[in-house]
């Protein structure tokens, strides 16, 4: 999923999005250990899935800190 889709996603979804990614990561990096897979390209495509998500959070969550912060001023 593309950083466009993404953004789109309410933070719940993007929660859920994240424990999915680490899940399958998690999953087929046993697989590779147990040698029922040696697809290793797709372990460096999870991280990136997971540190986009990872990043998209915490900019929702900067961008909502700030709308806060203007508030109080």
């Amino acid at each position: 999923m593309d950083a466009i889709e993404l953004r789109k996603k309410s933070l719940s979804e993007l929660k859920k999005e994240l424990e999915a990614s680490c899940k399958a990561f998690f999953s087929h990096r046993m697989q590779i250990s147990m040698q029922q897979s040696n697809n290793t390209a797709k372990l460096k495509e999870l991280k990136r899935s997971i540190a986009r998500v990872r990043t998209i959070i915490h900019e929702q969550g900067r961008s909502a800190g700030s709308k806060e912060k203007g508030n109080l001023k």
